[in-house]
């Protein structure tokens, strides 16, 4: 398997005064920039609140040079790629991924936004009001509101009490007072000796290091800036409560640059759900559930340490005396063997990271693990605390990870007789005789990816009987919990999700625990009645992510419920597909398939489609905004209608945006993607708005499908072909990674496609014309493949077939 990622990456300080961190990962496809800015929220004139986060929306809105059309936004949703940004206390950061050979004329564009923004008045008055739109939902949104009531224990002067969002009070962006303050804030911050490049790819160092010299030139050379200073925290901890949930606050004042570093290692601790530690000893008692501990808040020596819990009121002396008493504990303990399986959990990190997550986790500069000076501060931390060397008895560390320790190697792993390693395609279940198992398995070894790299991916699929009830889902989930969290730690992601009478568990990341992963999840999912705890309450999603975690429920016919999950085990159905899995991983997961509950089937059939008429779901909710998600499948499940919609969601991107968010200003969650749920291929298109209502948002959205006819006419023979090669692009060997290429084959294989699938659909995509596309378009605009509406106002029309 390829050696690991390495742990830290170069640094170095430019000669114009950027300073970058340069990390070259040979297996990688794509590549990604993270650009931090050491100026945030808090650095604003008092008299702007809002100004930092303002700026940030401002500067994607196009140059001279690169129109909003043909900027970063634009440029890497053309290219499938990811961007964003974030503006916190003290910081502001810009990121994006992209193709390799697409990346440099990204890191062009990223450049040139930060160094010569328009800022033009027009384009202020709309962007404030996309900010008002936000801020609306902030003051609705109950999670966002807890954690503003997070730091009223603070002394009142302190920055973290005070409002940074912005508004269209705070953004008075018709006074000259505050464009003064809008460009002195941009030439102060927005210059090299304030900023931190960190790019990640498969170029060698020296490319690297060539694109950060460019990149850096076209920025304003400058030195490094005090930022604003802050009050002293004065407070040493203190509560806060709601009806349901729980807070404890630690707050330091002078704490070493290293305890960035301590905290994160204390949190992990404090979060493990295993036997003897907190949350489990907190659960045991019946005190609360649901412990996250998280630091909220770090700048110049200054943190703010976070406990969340679910729990009544009551509790909360009993609760603060267990803490208490668990910090004695940990802080008279050897950490040795804890520093250990931290450095070793997050090396498997690095290794399943992508581009981006490297590139932001290389921005932040963190060791990798908990160093020499860590340990110093945390033994700080913890002694600020006040921690004393009595403890209860019944604590103990928590048990190491059973994923993290590798396997011994098989000698001539998964081989049968008469078969060598040059034979790895001719994989059987023969050698699986002696277990008594089933000879013909329905799980799929396929051989559409390479088993050469060091990740791979499982999917395991039941047929059931009924739907889980909410009350069963639960507690499959909850079963499964502490299994994810070993098995993220050791680079796996594990799934588990219940849709209709569709249920999935599917692991991606490092195939070397990927047996053991799967033997211990099966386990649990069989034994789930064995527990008869319910998980805790999720925390509230704003409106749109309401809708999109409902969505797939919605897609599939509705399925009647049934809680006995014994019997719905034993009458079910299952088939799987793994890609990427050497053999030596196939053989060691000889175990785990024998445990797989159900009667094996080759032939499962294909899951139904929405039919051919307009559906609309009405999701209640408390929300006093509007949302609206429009579901629109192809017609069949043809590969060639899917390259058409591929095509669709690519060309509208952008403009839908421009319409629906910086003209009409109707929102500021607005977007349009190509969504696969259950093997049917569908463009999906979302928005959430303070004031437009569901009905006046479809009407928008279907005048903008009506003009996709126009604008697929006024694309020229050059920048279609472009747009082709672009898509094609994308699933290609070169650049499609192989947890994204998993995906796409087990979509493929729930529509009914070959192996081969990925081929045939770069061709498929190769062969779009200009007529393809418009006829394509039409198909949308008359629903012919059905229409889903999920929203939260009832059906506007007598068009529409109400469903649950």
């Amino acid at each position: 398997m390829p050696a690991p990622t390495h742990p830290r990456p170069h640094t170095e300080t430019l000669a114009n005064g950027l300073r970058v961190t340069l990390r070259h990962v040979p297996g990688l496809k794509r590549s990604a920039a993270a650009l931090r800015v050491a100026a945030g929220s808090h650095d604003v004139p008092l008299a702007w609140p809002g100004l930092a986060h303002f700026l940030e929306h401002l500067l994607f809105l196009g140059t001279e040079r690169f129109p909003a059309g043909e900027g970063l936004m634009a440029y890497v949703q053309g290219h499938g790629g990811q961007v964003n940004a974030s503006t916190r206390e003290r910081t502001t950061d810009y990121f994006f991924e992209l193709p390799t050979k697409a990346f440099s004329a990204g890191l062009e564009r990223l450049s040139d936004m930060l160094a010569q923004p328009r800022m033009k008045p027009e384009d202020q008055l709309r962007e404030r009001e996309v900010l008002q739109a936000e801020f609306i939902a902030w003051s609705q949104d109950p999670a966002a509101q807890q954690q503003f009531a997070l730091f009223e224990g603070l002394p009142a002067e302190h920055p973290l009490r005070g409002f940074h969002a912005g508004n269209r009070d705070s953004l008075q962006v018709e006074q000259a007072a505050f464009q003064q303050a809008l460009n002195d804030f941009h030439q102060q911050f927005y210059q090299t000796g304030q900023m931190t490049l960190s790019l990640v790819g498969p170029q060698s160092f020296e490319e690297l290091k060539a694109l950060a010299e460019q990149f850096s030139q076209a920025l304003p050379a400058g030195d490094n800036v005090a930022q604003a200073a802050t009050v002293p925290l004065t407070v040493k901890s203190y509560q806060q409560v709601s009806e349901r949930r729980g807070n404890f606050l630690f707050a330091f004042d002078y704490l070493p640059e290293s305890s960035v570093e301590a905290l994160a290692f204390l949190c992990h601790w404090l979060n493990s759900t295993k036997p003897g530690g907190l949350p489990a000893h907190l659960q045991q008692q019946k005190l609360a559930d649901g412990l996250k501990a998280a630091p909220v808040y770090h700048f110049n020596g200054q943190a703010l340490l976070q406990l969340e819990f679910t729990a009544p009121p009551e509790s909360l002396n009993a609760i603060r005396e267990q803490i208490l008493d668990w910090l004695n504990f940990f802080a008279q303990q050897d950490w040795a063997p804890l520093r250990k399986e931290y450095a070793a959990l997050l090396e498997r990190q690095q290794q399943v990271s992508g581009a981006l997550q490297l590139a932001r986790l290389d921005s932040e500069q963190l060791e990798n693990g908990l160093s020499d000076r860590g340990a110093e501060a945390l033994t700080q931390i913890l002694s600020e605390i006040g921690t004393v060397d009595n403890f209860s008895e019944h604590w103990h560390l928590p048990a190491a990870n059973p994923f993290l320790r590798a396997n011994e190697p098989l000698a001539n792993a998964g081989l049968i007789r008469g078969q060598t390693s040059a034979h790895r395609g001719l994989r059987t279940f023969a050698q699986d005789r002696s277990r008594g198992r089933r000879e013909r398995s329905p799980m799929q070894f396929s051989q559409a990816l390479p088993d050469s790299t060091d990740e791979g991916a499982i999917y395991l699929r039941w047929q059931m009987k009924a739907a889980a009830s909410t009350d069963l889902h639960s507690r499959l989930q909850r079963s499964l919990r502490q299994t994810q969290q070993d098995a993220r730690e050791a680079g796996v992601e594990l799934t588990f999700s219940a849709t209709g009478n569709q249920w999935l568990l599917k692991l991606s990341g490092l195939q070397e625990p990927m047996p053991g992963v799967l033997e211990h999840a099966l386990k649990c999912l069989i034994q789930v009645d064995a527990d008869s705890t319910l998980a805790e309450p999720k925390p509230p999603l704003i409106l749109i992510r309401q809708l999109l975690e409902l969505l797939p429920e919605h897609v599939l016919p509705s399925a009647k419920t049934g809680d006995d999950a014994k019997h719905l085990w034993t009458t079910s159905r299952w088939d799987g597909l793994a890609l990427g899995l050497d053999q030596q991983t196939q053989s060691a997961m000889g175990l785990a398939l024998s445990r797989i509950p159900g009667t094996p089937d080759n032939q499962l059939p294909t899951p139904a489609a929405i039919t051919a008429h307009k559906h609309w779901s009405h999701i209640d909710t408390a929300s006093s905004e509007h949302a609206l998600l429009l579901f629109c499948p192809t017609a069949n499940r043809d590969i060639a209608d899917e390259a058409a919609w591929r095509m669709l969601a690519q060309l509208c991107q952008t403009p839908f945006y421009q319409r629906l968010r910086v003209e009409l200003q109707l929102g500021y969650a607005v977007f349009i993607a190509l969504r696969q749920i259950q093997g049917q291929t569908a463009l999906l298109f979302g928005v959430q708005s303070p004031s437009a209502k569901p009905a006046e948002l479809l009407k928008h959205i279907q005048q903008f499908l009506i003009a996709i006819p126009a604008l697929i006419e006024q694309l020229d023979e050059a920048s279609l072909s472009q747009q082709r090669q672009n898509l094609a692009d994308q699933f290609g060997d070169a650049t499609l990674a192989s947890r994204d290429a998993a995906e796409l084959l087990w979509q493929a294989r729930l529509a009914g496609h070959s192996s081969d699938y990925l081929e045939q659909l770069i061709s498929a995509i190769g062969q779009l014309d200009r007529q393809t596309l418009l006829a394509a378009a039409q198909r949308v605009i008359n629903a012919e493949g059905g229409w889903l509406c999920l929203a939260s106002d009832p059906a506007p029309q007598t068009a529409w077939q109400a469903t649950k």
